[in-house]
């Protein structure tokens, strides 16, 4: 009599965007394992006039995080760092300011949508093209 291991299945959301990376950190829990994170503000709307959405996305994967720190000096120096990239599982997080600023008084809620930044497609450095990924389809025919 044989026994079969019932593999668990998941419902995947997946987001791709085109996005400015930001605050590059290695984030070092007092439990746990450290990690690395980062912000981008992806493009969405008309290309004459686009609008940003904020993620803070905590890297997922050796590759993804090698690509990510390979970004740092960059983004320290101001650079414009854009990139192509898949994030999932969305979630949010509310928080408390705890400074006045030009758009929020302190004591104000907000809200941060985070998730996990998992792959870079591509990766430009004001304008000019660094990094470009396989193609998916392609990745397995070397």
């Amino acid at each position: 009599m044989s026994t079969q291991n019932a593999q668990p299945k998941y419902f995947n959301l997946h987001t791709s965007g085109i996005g400015y990376l930001s605050d590059i950190r290695e984030i070092k829990p007092k439990k746990g394992d450290a990690f690395w994170a980062c912000r981008i503000a992806a493009l969405t709307g008309s290309s004459d006039s686009p609008e940003y959405r904020f993620f803070d996305m905590n890297v997922s994967g050796e590759e993804t995080v090698n690509l990510i720190k390979r970004c740092q000096e960059a983004v320290e120096a101001k650079k414009k760092v854009l990139v192509s990239f898949v994030m999932s599982d969305l979630w949010y997080d509310t928080f408390t300011y705890s400074k006045d600023s030009e758009y929020h008084k302190k004591g104000d809620t907000g809200v941060s949508i985070k998730g996990r930044l998992y792959r870079i497609n591509f990766i430009k450095v004001d304008g000019e093209l660094k990094y470009q990924a396989k193609r998916q389809d392609e990745q397995g025919n070397d």
